[in-house]
C-alpha cells in the first residue's frame, strides 16, 4: 500500500508539472490554497487509496507552503517560541526553543527540494547561491537573517542556518524579569547609553548581543542623528533621524562589493552623532575607533569574543587587519581612548543568557590596558534539580575617576547612578 509520503510526492509531481509558475506570483494565498484543494481532491479520486481530511489539508498546505512560502521550513518559522532553525540536510533539521536545541519534526522529500528553497530564499533578496557562489548570507522579509551553504561545500547537502526576527523587541526591564541581569546593572546600563559612552557588546555566537544593542539603543535621545551599519539588517531603532547602511555582496562579475569598512567610512560624511555597527570583524574597527575618538561619543558595536580582556585583544587584531603598520602601543591607546564599556554576554550551559561582566576601559598602564570591573555574575555552584544556573549580580562599587560618573554628573544623572550601586551593594 502507497505511504501518505509517497503519496504526498506523486500528487506533488502532477500538481507542479501542471502549473505555470509564471502565475503563482499573481494569486494570492487564500485562493491558491483553493485552487490546490480542488486539484488535490481530482487527483485523490484517481487514487485508490483511502485519505482523511486531515491529511488532505496537510497536503494544501505543504504545497502552499512550497509555492509562495518556504516549505517545510514555513511551520518553524511561523512558530514564535523558535528562535533558529538549523538544517544540515533534507532529513536533518533542528531547532532551537528556550535556549535548547531539538529536532524537528520535519523533513524535505530530498536535496532537490532543498536546494530549490534556498535559492528562492536568496533570489528574493537580490543574491544568488550556485556552484560558482555556494554561500550566501541574506535576509527573509520579516528581517530573519539567513546563512546558506550548498553542496560541493556542504558536504552532506544544502545547510541552512536561520536567526529569527523577533516581533517585539526585549527591553532591558525584560532581560531583567529573564535573569540575564539584575536591575541596577539595568539601570547603569541606561545611564550609560544616555550618557554617550562608548560601548562594546561581547559575547558568542546566540548569546544575545544583537538584543542587548536594541536594548540600549532605547536609550538615545531622539534628537540624534543615528547611522546603522549591518551586513543584515537586524537593528531596530525606535527614534525618527536614523539612516540604515546594509553592505553588499559581489555580482556576477566579481563587482560592486561594498563592505562594512566602506560603509562606516563613508557614514563619516554624513554628519552622524553615533554610529552603530551591527557586529565588528574586521578592518572596519579601524574606523570605528576613530570615529569613536572625534566626535561620535555614544557609538556601539557588537563583536565576539568570551571575555572583557579577549575583547580587547580581538579588536587589537581588527585594528591590525587595517593598518599593520602601526605599533601596538599605539593602536592600545587608540583602543582605550575610544572604548568606555564592554558588556560581557554569554549563553550557558541551561539555555539562559546572563550579562557575565559589565566593564570600564580605564586607560593605560605602561603597555597594559587597564579594565575595572563594575559588575559580574557570580554563579552558585551548588547542584539544582532542574539544571537551572543560578547565582548572584555582584558589585565592588565604583571608581570616582571613572569616566561613567564623569559623564553622568555632565547629564545630570550622577544621583541615579550612584542610586543604582548603593542598591547593588546591598543586593
Amino acid at each position: 500500500m502507497i505511504g501518505t509520503k509517497d503519496l504526498y510526492v506523486k500528487l506533488r509531481k502532477q500538481i507542479f508539472d501542471a502549473l505555470d509558475p509564471t502565475m503563482i506570483g499573481s494569486i494570492e494565498r487564500p485562493q491558491l490554497q483553493s485552487q490546490l484543494e480542488s486539484a488535490v481532491n481530482l487527483l485523490l479520486e484517481n487514487e485508490d487509496v483511502p485519505v482523511s481530511n486531515v491529511v488532505r489539508h496537510q497536503f494544501v498546505d505543504s504545497l502552499t507552503d512550497e509555492l509562495v512560502g518556504l516549505g517545510p521550513l514555513q511551520r518553524l518559522m511561523d512558530d514564535e517560541s523558535i528562535t533558529d532553525i538549523m538544517v544540515n540536510g533534507p532529513d536533518a533539521v533542528f531547532i532551537e526553543r528556550n535556549g535548547l536545541v531539538e529536532k524537528a519534526p520535519i523533513s524535505f522529500i530530498d536535496e532537490n527540494q532543498l536546494l530549490a528553497i534556498a535559492k528562492r530564499i536568496a533570489s528574493r533578496v537580490g543574491r544568488r547561491v550556485d556552484e560558482s557562489s555556494p554561500t550566501c548570507d541574506a535576509r527573509l522579509a520579516d528581517g530573519s537573517r539567513v546563512n546558506i551553504v550548498i553542496p560541493p561545500i556542504s558536504i552532506d547537502g544544502t545547510a541552512i542556518s536561520i536567526r529569527k526576527f523577533k516581533k517585539h523587541s526585549i527591553d532591558l526591564k525584560k532581560l531583567c524579569e529573564f535573569g540575564a541581569m539584575s536591575p541596577e546593572m539595568a539601570q547603569l546600563l541606561m545611564i550609560a547609553a544616555r550618557c554617550r559612552l562608548n560601548i562594546l557588546i561581547s559575547g558568542g555566537t546566540g548569546s544575545g548581543k544583537t538584543t542587548m544593542l536594541n536594548a540600549l539603543s532605547e536609550y538615545i535621545s531622539e534628537k540624534e542623528r543615528i547611522i546603522t551599519i549591518e551586513d543584515a539588517a537586524e537593528l531596530k531603532m525606535q527614534q525618527p533621524h536614523v539612516v540604515r547602511l546594509e553592505t553588499r555582496t559581489a555580482g556576477i562579475e566579481n563587482t560592486g562589493l561594498i563592505n562594512q569598512r566602506d560603509l562606516v567610512i563613508n557614514s563619516l560624511r554624513m554628519r552622524p552623532d553615533r554610529i552603530i555597527v551591527g557586529e565588528c570583524r574586521g578592518p572596519e574597527a579601524f574606523e570605528m575607533l576613530q570615529a569613536m575618538n572625534t566626535g561620535h561619543d555614544g557609538s556601539m558595536s557588537t563583536l565576539h569574543a568570551n571575555t572583557p580582556r579577549d575583547a580587547m585583544a580581538r579588536v587589537e587584531s581588527m585594528v591590525m587587519m587595517a593598518n599593520n603598520n602601526l605599533p601596538l602601543e599605539a593602536i592600545r591607546r587608540t583602543i582605550v581612548s575610544a572604548v568606555d564599556l564592554i558588556i560581557q554576554i554569554s549563553r550557558l550551559h541551561d539555555g539562559s543568557r546572563k550579562v557575565m561582566n559589565i566593564t570600564e576601559v580605564v586607560g593605560l598602564e605602561g603597555s597594559n590596558v587597564v579594565m575595572e570591573e563594575i559588575f559580574r555574575f557570580q554563579p552558585s555552584y551548588q547542584a539544582n534539580e532542574d539544571g537551572k544556573v543560578r547565582g548572584n549580580f555582584i558589585t565592588a562599587g565604583l571608581m570616582q575617576r571613572s569616566v561613567l560618573v564623569e559623564k553622568a554628573k555632565f547629564f545630570g544623572l550622577e544621583e541615579q547612578l550612584m542610586a543604582a550601586f548603593r542598591a547593588g551593594e546591598h543586593a
